[in-house]
């Protein structure tokens, strides 16, 4: 499981939003993504996503119109999820 934080760095435009909205669907319809969505209290936001290694995952994140258009800047994270299936990643 990968993040990728996003920094506003430029203003956005209507046509840059659908195009990000795009890329996220198409996250969604390839099983790939798992939350998404901007931050309150910082003027960026990120992404949850599914890849197969860090390159890919960086491959992704590049290619979100947000990032390639230079509006925002990213920040690429590895998540291990911690959930009721593996005990909350507790070792017994």
């Amino acid at each position: 499981m990968y993040v990728y934080l996003m920094k506003n760095e430029k203003p956005l435009n209507e046509a840059l939003i659908k195009k990000h909205v795009e890329h996220l669907k198409s996250l969604k319809s390839q099983g790939r993504l798992v939350l998404c969505g901007p931050f309150t209290d910082f003027p960026g936001g990120m992404v949850v996503f599914s890849a197969d290694n860090l390159e890919e995952a960086t491959n992704i994140a590049k290619a979100d119109p947000f990032i390639s258009s230079g509006c925002k800047t990213f920040e690429i994270r590895t998540l291990e999820l911690a959930n009721e299936e593996n005990n909350y990643l507790m070792e017994v």
